[in-house]
């Protein structure tokens, strides 16, 4: 079986050593691979740069930049110099737009995070972010996200559907974690759904992790859930 490059597997590791061995287990079943901030002093730009380059691997940065308009241009900027293909950064329009400054010229494609596929409405009262329904709250972020000019969003398989629906979503990107397949345990994820019901709600990528390195056959896991998108 091919590799589908709408499968994206973490490599939520310690370190790059780990994350370069599980990439060579895994071999051509996966094409695409996120690389997170848990990483990134453990040698992660230099994993990404390997995978691009050597293995010709597609490479999505996960870093969830927020700082002030000044800053997130100038590290976007930097980071654009990695060839890179995806980067993440919040959702909030003025990081939005200063992201998209600083990959002006590039490959690089800006994607917002809406609201993490972690938290539920009790995280978001802890927070003191404004009431209302958590999906409601995603769909108005990813709008405004993409007003801004996101290439796409990052958004819980279960605000898909409704994102994919908005005007500004057309020739967008939605890109969705908190895919688990059929079977697996859900971990610290609260808004999940299986790879064939996120594809079905609109998604052009799903993210998948932990069912994929803590599997005993990571390349046999990936062709698994390879197999369950394309049946969607």
């Amino acid at each position: 079986m091919q590799s589908d490059d709408r499968l994206i597997v973490a490599l939520d590791l310690p370190n790059a050593v780990a994350g370069l061995e599980l990439a060579k287990k895994i071999g051509d079943a996966v094409s695409f691979y996120k690389i997170g901030l848990g990483m990134l002093t453990g040698g992660g730009l230099a994993l990404a740069d390997e995978l691009k380059q050597q293995h010709g691997k597609r490479i999505f940065l996960d870093l969830k930049l927020f700082d002030i308009s000044a800053t997130i241009e100038a590290a976007v900027h930097g980071l654009a110099q990695y060839d890179l293909d995806f980067l993440t950064v919040h959702g909030d329009p003025h990081v939005v737009r200063a992201a998209c400054e600083g990959a002006a010229g590039s490959n690089l494609q800006i994607l917002a995070v809406t609201i993490l596929t972690s938290l539920d409405r009790a995280d978001l009262d802890a927070c003191l972010l404004r009431p209302g329904d958590i999906a409601d709250l995603a769909v108005e972020r990813a709008a405004r996200a993409l007003q801004a000019g996101a290439h796409g969003v990052i958004s819980s398989p279960h605000e898909a559907a409704a994102i994919r629906a908005l005007p500004e979503a057309s020739g967008r990107l939605i890109v969705t974690p908190g895919v688990r397949p059929t079977g697996t345990a859900l971990g610290d994820q609260k808004r999940v759904e299986t790879p064939a019901a996120a594809i079905a709600a609109g998604a052009d990528y799903l993210v998948v992790g932990r069912p994929v390195w803590q599997a005993a056959d990571p390349r046999a896991m990936a062709q698994a859930i390879v197999a369950e998108m394309t049946g969607a």
